[in-house]
């Protein structure tokens, strides 16, 4: 009887709010409106509510059910009516440490290096200001994941720091700093423009939101025009992606962010009729059985030295075997010599023009390759 009673109250107050147009509910999250026009990422939501911004982030490969809530309001104003649930940061923030060259890459696309105080590590660290602020000490290096030096963060004191929750290596140690860990899932994002997208949510945090804007037009815009330009094309290549590592392949499946790109650029991924949008590793037969017949063969990694079709071979001489190999089709890029994950991320639209440039020469006679070159 209790039950019943209760569900008869909860209906009665549900019908008073749906009949009532007057009532304004401020924590209604349901009625809230996308005030950021988001149109590719599927790992974030923000809506706007007079001196505060509420954001709701989640895992866009559908991996995991977590959620991380966000309130961002303006400094020094009211709380008030804020939902719990919503962690509280003040924004514009100040200073941020960053976990990844994904995040480091929306800074550098927003000029706003000078706000970065912390980052993991150098590797094939590139961007000049960022070099120059390590060398000063106005941007310090923090460890890498698992081994954070906390005194070092607590020295930063920075305003938030931006992590990958699913990553190995955790952040237990840096949990009880009192300092906002803020999950930045851009990583997980299927498509290119959905990666880029999330430009829009670091312009949020550093109130930059009309610029983030206009940069992610100005991107989306060049991006698509490539897009329609490769779309007619009749023959789309087969592409197999990656190399052996410790005797076993990393690919990623049908539905990943790379599949997309070699789709848009007018070929096919190797992996197509894999439903999977992450990565996971296969062994060398299944790939042959796959890829070796494919018509290019993309590598990304950190060759020390000059890396050609015989530093391939001495690696392992099955790679002789594939069509890609013997016909020389190999796209390359050497990230000892070129700021791939540092830039991409906010650039998806330079490697698409790489990558048709390489599938449909004709497409782009006058594009200069930027990252992927075909290897002579």
């Amino acid at each position: 009887m209790k039950f019943l009673a209760r569900s008869i109250i909860l209906l009665a107050f549900g019908c008073f709010i749906a009949c009532n147009p007057n009532k304004k509910d401020s924590n209604n999250i349901s009625s809230m409106h996308d005030t950021l026009n988001i149109k590719y990422a599927k790992g974030f939501t923000v809506s706007e509510h007079g001196n505060y911004k509420l954001v709701d982030i989640h895992d866009p490969s559908g991996e995991s059910d977590t959620k991380y809530q966000y309130a961002l309001l303006k400094r020094g104003e009211d709380k008030t009516g804020i939902p719990a649930g919503y962690q509280i940061i003040e924004v514009p923030v100040k200073s941020v440490v960053c976990m990844t060259t994904l995040q480091i890459s929306n800074f550098i696309k927003l000029d706003a290096v000078d706000k970065i105080a912390g980052i993991t590590s150098t590797r094939f660290l590139f961007n000049p200001q960022l070099n120059e602020q390590l060398k000063t000490g106005k941007t310090s290096k923090i460890g890498i994941e698992g081994e954070f030096d906390n005194e070092v963060v607590m020295a930063i004191d920075p305003d938030i720091i931006l992590v990958s929750p699913f990553k190995r290596g955790g952040y237990d140690a840096i949990r009880n700093l009192d300092i906002p860990l803020i999950s930045f899932l851009g990583y997980k994002e299927s498509s290119p423009l959905g990666q880029a997208e999330w430009i829009k949510f670091t312009g949020l945090l550093l109130g930059m939101e009309e610029q983030a804007g206009k940069q992610f037009d100005e991107i989306e815009k060049k991006y698509n025009k490539l897009k329609s330009l490769a779309g007619p094309v009749a023959h789309k290549p087969a592409v197999l992606s990656g190399e052996l590592h410790s005797g076993n392949w990393y690919v990623v499946g049908g539905n990943s962010y790379l599949a997309q790109l070699f789709r848009d650029a007018g070929a096919s991924y190797f992996m197509k009729n894999d439903d999977e949008s992450g990565g996971f590793y296969v062994d060398f037969e299944t790939v042959y059985s796959q890829g070796a017949n494919a018509e290019y063969w993309r590598m990304v990694n950190s060759h020390n030295g000059t890396f050609g079709y015989e530093a391939l071979k001495q690696s392992d001489a099955r790679y002789t075997d594939f069509k890609a190999y013997k016909d020389k089709k190999l796209i390359y890029c050497n990230l000892r010599e070129k700021p791939f994950y540092e830039n991409t991320p906010v650039e998806p639209e330079v490697v698409l023009a790489d990558l048709i440039k390489i599938f449909h020469p004709e497409l782009l006679p006058e594009h200069t390759p930027v990252y992927y070159e075909l290897l002579k």
